[in-house]
């Protein structure tokens, strides 16, 4: 899906509280869980060991880390926010809440619903409040819901 352009980030106010953009699925790999795992020091066999992961977890294979799926949140946005000028950059400010509620399991696809919460002045730009919902394509509940605080300097 395309992603949802604004003019400016002054522009983002006309959409406080919808649901602004839903992104393109994304593949989450076993070599992209293993890759993820080799950058934290994360090795917990429930992430890489596919055969014991088959015989002894309830989901029946080896699933993502929590926080790999928070952190494909920034490719997700790139894919839903397009900001068209007067940004100089954005910072990841920090999150407010975050909760794993279901596990991705490895080669599923997800995608994200976002939606904008509010949008407050800040010296040099705004901060906007964004509540982001990872979804496993074919799972009854998301995987992940995060309140996501990001900062456009102008």
């Amino acid at each position: 899906m395309p992603a949802t352009e604004f003019a400016s980030v002054h522009q983002l106010r006309e959409k406080v509280g919808q649901e602004v953009a839903v992104t393109d699925w994304l593949q989450v790999t076993q070599e992209r869980i293993n890759q993820f795992a080799d950058a934290t020091g994360d090795h917990q066999w429930i992430h890489l060991d596919t055969e014991r992961a088959k015989q002894e977890s309830p989901f029946g294979t080896t699933i993502a880390h929590g926080f790999l799926t928070l952190s494909l949140l920034s490719d997700l946005m790139s894919q839903a926010v397009v900001i068209r000028s007067g940004v100089k950059m954005g910072i990841n400010y920090g999150l407010n809440r975050v909760r794993f509620t279901a596990p991705v399991p490895s080669e599923a696809n997800i995608h994200a619903r976002v939606k904008l919460l509010a949008v407050d002045d800040i010296k040099g730009g705004v901060q906007a409040a964004w509540e982001v919902t990872v979804e496993c394509e074919g799972a009854i509940k998301p995987s992940c819901i995060a309140e996501w605080l990001v900062r456009y300097y102008e």
